[in-house]
């Protein structure tokens, strides 16, 4: 079937397509709302500045198709195929795209609002600049894409693979990281407050100057990483790891650190206020002025910290470890 047959049916009220062989068929600026295509092939096909909006593609094979401008509102695309296909400004607001493999696709200027992208393969595709809020990229490939500047609030993010990934400048409030691997990413400076990271691991990351209050960071791995002057207060922290990690000068106020671990860590000048840092491991950490007024560290293990100068109003040291600590007058604990 042609294309001009194809908008002859639709015209007479048909919406059934599936499996229809359009390949290289022009349907520039055609309108096909609602029309099922699942199955049918598409491959090279003309589609730019359609509307296809609600359609369905499950299966469809686009690709290498221009769809410069096209209406993909809302458009179900499970397990299509859209391989260097050209999506140039098409808005997919809304769009189901699992499992779809964008391989080498354009989607500059897109808008990719609230679209699902579950388990959908995206290597080096470039997305910078892109408003993707809200998208679903759970257990999606993106090794290599470029996020540059693009706006990942409230995206779901968990399980993805990001390995060698540009996220230079993106926005990630309230986005889900859970269990994400990303050893000696720069985060730096970033608004990262109600951000999901649980499970997550940031081993040597450097996260200096960000804003992570609010977040979800349990079981974290955090070793060696860099959270100077980070402004952690509120968090959930629990059973997360800090060994050796920097958090001089870091707000952390408020916290829930119940059982992490910091041994080793640089916490001075830091702000605890009235964090719970109970059955948390403290040996050989540097709290040097660090402000712990009002702070839980029932069960705590301090051997070997030093809290010189610390301000230590209200704190709670009940069943707490102390031997070998240096105290705030400078005298060590036996």
């Amino acid at each position: 079937m042609n294309e001009n047959e194809l908008l002859k049916l639709y015209l007479k009220g048909e919406r059934d397509f599936q499996g229809y062989n359009l390949k290289a068929a022009n349907l520039i600026g055609a309108e096909l709302i609602h029309a099922n295509l699942s199955g049918a092939n598409l491959m090279d096909a003309s589609l730019a500045r359609a509307n296809l909006e609600r359609c369905f593609f499950v299966g469809a094979n686009l690709n290498g198709a221009f769809l410069y401008g096209t209406d993909l509102s809302f458009v179900k695309l499970k397990e299509g195929k859209l391989i260097e296909a050209d999506l140039t400004k098409a808005n997919l607001n809304g769009a189901q795209l699992p499992k779809v493999d964008l391989t080498g696709a354009k989607l500059s200027g897109s808008i990719l609002t609230s679209v699902s992208l579950f388990r959908a393969n995206l290597p080096k595709v470039n997305l910078c600049g892109a408003n993707l809020n809200g998208i679903n990229f759970r257990c999606a490939n993106l090794e290599g894409a470029n996020l540059n500047w693009t706006n990942l609030s409230g995206a779901r993010l968990s399980g993805a693979n990001l390995q060698g990934a540009q996220m230079n400048g993106i926005k990630l409030s309230g986005a889900y990281l859970n269990g994400l691997k990303l050893e000696g990413i720069d985060l730096s400076n970033m608004n990262l407050s109600q951000v999901k990271l649980s499970g997550a691991n940031l081993q040597g990351a450097n996260l200096s100057g960000s804003d992570i209050s609010f977040a979800f960071l349990r079981r974290t791995k955090l070793g060696e990483a860099n959270l100077k002057k980070a402004d952690l207060h509120q968090g959930n922290l629990i059973g997360s790891k800090f060994p050796q990690a920097n958090l001089m000068k870091t707000n952390l106020s408020e916290t829930d650190l119940r059982k992490a671990d910091l041994s080793g860590a640089n916490m001075n000048l830091a702000d605890l206020t009235g964090a719970d840092l109970s059955g948390a491991n403290l040996q050989g950490a540097y709290l040097w002025g660090a402000i712990l007024d009002g702070v839980n560290l029932r069960g705590a293990d301090l051997r070997g910290a030093s809290l010189r100068d610390a301000k230590m109003a209200g704190v709670d040291l009940q069943d707490a470890i102390l031997v070998g600590a240096t105290m705030p007058d400078g005298k060590v604990h036996i």
